[in-house]
């Protein structure tokens, strides 16, 4: 399978499975530190592959539930981070599944073109580049070699929740501007002005810098 189309397919099946995990029921989930869970935020903190970001250990109200750590770490999805309990019978794409108040997932970026995302817009958080898309509660943040996917109840609290990431198992800060992406995302329509960080080579990834028209 292409790259571009495996990693649609894993924000799919992101989108449409992978929120009705542990944190969803009719009971409020435990929080990560507990002693059940604990071991969760452990695996996350030492994540050995790429830099994790997430919102700490509260956001808006939320208490962090579950964390995917290495045991549960799969490539086409990326590393992820739940907040809260679930909304049963709400889920998107029109599942009928659950979905979380928060989830932010880490994922190595692959091209590919963000036509698949449906209808969007680009702008930029924290001075790098961003597609938001799903009526606003679903964003996806460029930096560094990662994408950022941060899925929602509303787009305000995704909203909120991109502007305050901050990495988890690497030092980092929820404030000032993120790494720039040193690849160029793959846009569809207008897309923000953003400098791409420099690769090993000297050169710029992002041959032409691209403007909003």
């Amino acid at each position: 399978m292409a790259p571009c189309t495996s990693r649609l397919a894993g924000l799919v099946a992101f989108l449409c499975a992978a929120l009705s995990l542990s944190a969803c029921g009719t009971h409020a989930p435990l929080p990560i530190t507990s002693s059940i869970n604990s071991q969760e935020l452990v695996q996350a903190e030492f994540f050995p592959y790429f830099r994790v970001y997430w919102d700490g250990l509260h956001f808006g109200g939320l208490t962090l539930t579950a964390a995917d750590g290495v045991q549960n770490y799969n490539p086409a999805i990326g590393e992820s981070l739940q907040y809260g309990n679930c909304d049963p019978g709400h889920g998107p794409l029109h599942t009928g599944g659950c979905v979380l108040p928060l989830q932010v997932s880490t994922v190595v970026w692959h091209p590919h073109s963000n036509a698949g995302f449906g209808v969007q817009t680009n702008i930029l958080v924290r001075g790098v580049p961003a597609t938001v898309f799903n009526a606003g509660k679903s964003i996806e943040v460029y930096t560094g070699k990662q994408a950022i996917d941060v899925f929602a109840d509303s787009s305000a609290r995704a909203m909120a929740a991109a502007l305050a990431l901050r990495a988890l198992n690497a030092p980092g800060s929820a404030q000032g501007p993120l790494p720039p992406p040193d690849f160029c995302p793959g846009f569809v329509g207008p897309a923000p002005h953003f400098q791409a960080a420099r690769n090993a080579q000297g050169g710029l990834d992002c041959i032409s810098v691209l403007t909003v028209n």
